[in-house]
Order: structure tokens, then sequence, then C-alpha cells
């Protein structure tokens, strides 16, 4: 079915969550440089369908290394995730990556098609 997967970007590093099914296949992170977490993402997440990580510093650079690499990136806008991901009981980087792997798994996101996904795609 492919699988989904939530970057939560940061300045120094990135955690990642992969979802396939309804359910994690696998967690970590990686140095926050999008060329190196594509690479990660092809070893983890052979047939991914979407790629979701929040507007911020970083993503336009997330956003158009990631869509090179042949990925289905999508930025979603941040206050949106954060209202979910604000209801999270043990908030870490590593479960706002997984709730953003959620969302997408869901398609519940604001801006459908996405930030992005028409202006520069």
């Amino acid at each position: 079915m492919g699988q989904h997967i939530g970057l939560d970007v940061s300045l120094k590093d990135t955690p990642i969550a992969i979802r396939e099914d309804g359910r994690r296949i696998w967690r970590g992170k990686c140095r926050s440089d999008p060329a190196l977490i594509a690479k990660t993402l092809r070893k983890h997440a052979p047939e991914p369908q979407s790629v979701v990580f929040e507007t911020g510093p970083l993503a336009t650079w997330f956003f158009h290394v990631l869509k090179g690499e042949g990925l289905p990136a999508i930025c979603i806008e941040a206050r949106h995730a954060q209202k979910i991901l604000g209801e999270t009981l043990n908030k870490t980087d590593a479960n706002d990556a997984e709730g953003l792997a959620r969302l997408a798994e869901t398609d519940f996101y604001k801006g459908n098609p996405p930030i992005f996904a028409g202006a520069w795609s």
C-alpha cells in the first residue's frame, strides 16, 4: 500500500517516523540534510506515498531537495499541525514526527493540495 512518513524538521537533527497499514514500521532520526534524509527514507520506505513536514525555516530547501530526489514531499501549515500535535500526552520531537506520519496516513491536514504542491512541482 505504501508508506507514510513524518519528518519533524529542526536545525540539527530530524526525527523520522514511517507508517504503513496503520502501524509504525520504523522510527529514527537523521542529520537535518534533506539529501541524507532521502537516502535514509529509500532504505526504510521503498514505496513512499507521502513525506509530510511542517512549514518552517528549512521547509523550502527540504521540499525542493526531496522532490528532486523523487519523493512525494508535502509541506503542511505548521499552525494547523500544532493544533493536532499539541494533543499528544508525551510531547517530544519523535512523537511529533509520528503525529505527522499519522496525518499523512489519514490525509488529515489543511491545504489539499498542500502548501508548495502546485507552486513549484
